[in-house]
């Protein structure tokens, strides 16, 4: 009992009517089952291997998968209070085991990405990478702007002029020397980049001076090869000089077919038929196509009516006119009046 300006309080009565709410309103953490069940922290999974109350599950389905999943997850926080814990930002994690419960993947784990010699160097001597900042002083301006990209700072191809070192030739372009530079740097990174691919993939790669490989080249790569640099001169290899012993294709290349203008025209009725097939098919016609066939189809008939010696000749060559039509067309011009022949009465 306890007295509050005048005033009893019987604490007990308090406290019993407090715990009473308290068990209403939230229930006991601790869960009994007959089969305990089958707990997996590491994945926070909980199976549970109780049979089932059918009668519990017909009168009142919603309820009773409510209690069951509330009894299931309360064991399995249980269980994870159990757990060593530690501290971090001012919460408190709990450290999870190895899961137990093999878990089907859509695809295997990825791989570990393998080093690069210079994180393979970096690792074994202890260096760390630092985060940059993005912003940098420019010594021009005495603004801050980005460290690289557009508009950066302290950018050199800015410069509009560029001192001569004392050993170099003064009449060296230093602008193109250092476009070439850098040119040369990124050709150094990009080999380095599939060096270290090479080495990943197990595929043999020249060194730095690009030597070939340890593979050697059979006879017909090699003479493959010399044919094709004596045909890249300007003359196609007609004054390379040739070496002793040496022995020239006399084909070098694939030569070109064509489809015979006379004899078996087989392929050229399977050809219409099917342009004819696709034309009943209602579908779309190339007409560019169509129109190289036809002007194909022109030529190829005149170039076969000059060969049989039909044709006509060259269009546009006017006939020869005889020496009489000719005096009697100059006679015209100069008297004014017109001069032909003569018509025969009848």
């Amino acid at each position: 009992m306890a007295d509050f300006e005048g005033a009893s309080v019987d604490v007990a009565s308090v406290l019993s009517t407090a715990a009473k709410d308290t068990q209403d309103k939230f229930k006991s953490i601790d869960v009994a089952k007959d089969v305990e069940p089958e707990l997996d922290l590491g994945n926070l999974l909980a199976t549970d291997l109780q049979p089932i109350d059918l009668r519990e599950l017909k009168k009142d389905r919603e309820a009773f998968l409510r209690n069951l999943a509330r009894d299931n997850t309360q064991l399995l926080f249980n269980a994870i209070w159990k757990l060593p814990t530690e501290r971090s930002n001012g919460l408190v994690l709990a450290k999870l085991p190895e899961p137990s419960t093999v878990i089907p993947r859509e695809k295997p784990i990825p791989k570990p990405k393998p080093l690069t010699k210079w994180e393979e160097f970096a690792k074994a001597k202890g260096i760390r990478k630092k985060k940059r900042d993005r912003l940098v002083l420019d010594k021009n301006t005495q603004e801050w702007k980005p460290r690289y990209g557009y508009k950066r700072a302290n950018d050199e191809t800015q410069e509009w002029l560029l001192e001569v070192p004392e050993n170099a030739d003064p009449y060296e372009d230093q602008f193109e020397k250092r476009i070439q530079a850098k040119k040369e740097r990124i050709a150094k990174n990009e080999y380095q980049r599939l060096r270290n691919i090479s080495r990943n993939k197990k595929i043999s790669m020249g060194d730095k001076i690009l030597e070939p490989s340890s593979e050697r080249p059979t006879k017909e790569q090699v003479s493959a090869k010399l044919n094709l640099s004596r045909l890249s001169t300007a003359s196609l290899g007609k004054f390379t000089e040739t070496l002793p012993k040496e022995k020239i294709p006399r084909k070098t290349g694939k030569k070109r077919k064509f489809e015979p203008v006379v004899g078996d025209m087989s392929s050229e009725r399977a050809r219409n038929m099917e342009l004819a097939e696709k034309i009943a098919r209602k579908e779309p016609l190339d007409v560019n196509k169509a129109v190289n066939q036809h002007t194909e189809e022109k030529q190829r008939r005149a170039s076969e009516s000059n060969a049989d010696g039909t044709g006509k000749g060259k269009k546009g060559k006017r006939k020869r006119k005889s020496g009489g039509q000719a005096r009697n067309k100059m006679a015209a011009g100069k008297s004014g009046r017109k001069v032909g022949k003569k018509r025969k009465k009848s």
